[in-house]
């Protein structure tokens, strides 16, 4: 492999981090446009090896600019079937991994590569060995494709041109699982993909929840475990139903231990609060939850100003991913909102008070009539106070909520014997979050969290400096 290409290939470079200073060029990603696409096609349709280039290769790239980027794969051979498209299409973020000097990131429309400095300085400058090694990993791990070229495309025009269709096909993969639901089917089918990234993640993909990426979904999954089943994708036989609201599974319980190397041993697939799904950080969307207003926002990563708590998207998702499971944040594909299912535990689409204008158009179909013209967007809202009242006047689901939290608050405080200051009641808080690890950055103005008053927050990992400490007598003592 050494003398075939100008890098070195191996698994060892997975997780491989470019950073900005380090970055040649960056491909597609938040600030550009691009996909990854699989198709099947027949035998003779190919030419096993082909590689086409359609736009500026590397060595015609300045350094520190960024390019459109699409890369589309042809698979054939016998047991080739289209259901298989979404999971080889889901391994290119696996195998390009591969290579030093280059980093893959999410899938599907949301891809983002980086190649290094160090790489285009020992001999990388064209794309075609990028493909060639990849679809010689392919070929090599899933025996099943007999036939492959690829055609990646670097030119605007053509990306613009060609990625209607490319939606439209994602599209009708998503649609497949609409009239299947987790209390039809016994096995659901497990994802480890992208613990190079994210090490104790625990991706679970039933038919009411698809994978956090939003590229695999229960057909895919049960289609790879099928062809492949030692590879990245497994089934789980989800056992006992311990809690149907929540979504929890003692055979998912069983694989989120073992997975998440005995970090969790807990999941709620539709739970938002109480043992949530980790977040590896592949993830479409990323909810986050506002104390101050007892609500649930969301935000995806084409949105890149501020959402109402202050916090973009980058920011919220480098607390949320990393395989964390963490109360107030949560990773998901978008085509979970359109799960019956969707964070059922903790009310649904009631729940839910703010989403940015271009990501509600998207699901606006799957938004229940009811509650639809009560959901902001940044045009309605852009911090907690237009917000609050954005919702006051849509009489959101949350606005009877508040009442019934004040009256209660009222009635006990009247009940307070005379002299006797009455409690300080919290704000608004579900009992899930109470003595809970809330990551850096959170945004709330609770003034009360779990019993004894105060916040009360609990760092793993961390490392604590103190660069002085000053000692003063009480005025008040001897």
């Amino acid at each position: 492999m050494a003398d075939e290409f100008p890098f070195e290939l191996s698994p060892m470079f997975e997780g491989e981090r470019i950073r900005k200073d380090s970055v040649y060029i960056e491909l597609a990603g938040p600030k550009s446009k691009g996909f990854e696409l699989v198709r099947a096609a027949e035998m003779d349709e190919i030419e096993d090896g082909g590689f086409t280039l359609i736009g500026p290769d590397i060595s015609e790239m300045a350094e520190g600019d960024r390019y459109p980027f699409a890369m589309i794969y042809r698979i054939a051979g016998s047991a080739v079937e289209p259901d298989l498209e979404a999971i080889v299409e889901r391994r290119n973020h696996d195998f390009q991994n591969y290579v030093c000097g280059l980093m893959h990131l999410n899938q599907r429309y949301d891809i983002w590569l980086r190649i290094s400095k160090d790489a285009v300085a020992k001999g990388l400058d064209s794309f075609e060995s990028i493909a060639k090694a990849t679809t010689m990993l392919f070929k090599n791990e899933l025996p099943f494709i007999e036939k492959m070229d690829a055609l990646y495309i670097t030119d605007a025009e053509e990306i613009e041109k060609r990625l209607p269709d490319v939606k439209a096909i994602y599209e009708t993969r998503d649609a497949r699982t609409r009239d299947l639901h987790d209390e039809d089917v016994d096995t659901f089918y497990g994802c480890t993909l992208c613990q190079s990234f994210a090490p104790t993640n625990v991706c679970v993909v039933t038919p009411d929840r698809v994978s956090l990426c939003g590229a695999i979904n229960w057909f895919d999954g049960r289609a790879a475990a099928k062809v492949d089943p030692e590879g990245p994708q497994f089934a789980i036989e989800k056992g006992e139903c311990l809690d149907e609201m929540g979504g929890e599974y003692a055979g998912v319980n069983e694989s989120a231990a073992s997975l998440s190397q005995g970090e969790y041993s807990r999941i709620k697939l539709h739970s938002f609060f109480e043992y949530p799904h980790t977040s590896c950080g592949c993830f479409e969307v990323v909810g986050f939850y506002i104390p101050e207003l007892d609500i649930i926002a969301w935000v995806d990563r084409d949105y890149a100003q501020p959402a109402p708590n202050g916090l973009t998207f980058a920011n919220m998702a480098g607390q949320t991913g990393g395989g964390k499971q963490i109360v107030g944040f949560l990773g998901i594909g978008i085509n979970y909102f359109r799960s019956p299912k969707f964070i059922a535990a903790d009310g649904g689409w009631n729940r839910v008070g703010w989403m940015p204008k271009h990501l509600k158009d998207r699901v606006l179909d799957d938004i229940p009539g009811d509650i639809v013209d009560a959901i902001a967007t940044e045009e309605d809202a852009t911090d907690l106070d237009s917000l609050k009242a954005f919702l006051t006047e849509k009489n959101h689901p949350i606005v009877s909520e508040w009442k019934e939290k004040e009256a209660a608050k009222k009635k006990e405080k009247g009940a307070e014997e005379p002299g006797v200051p009455a409690a300080v009641a919290p704000e608004v808080m579900p009992a899930g979050i109470s003595a809970v690890s809330l990551p850096a950055g959170f945004v709330g103005s609770t003034g009360s969290i779990g019993p004894g008053g105060g916040v009360r927050l609990i760092l793993k990992n961390a490392k604590i400096t103190i660069g002085q400490v000053i000692v003063k007598q009480d005025e008040g003592e001897d």
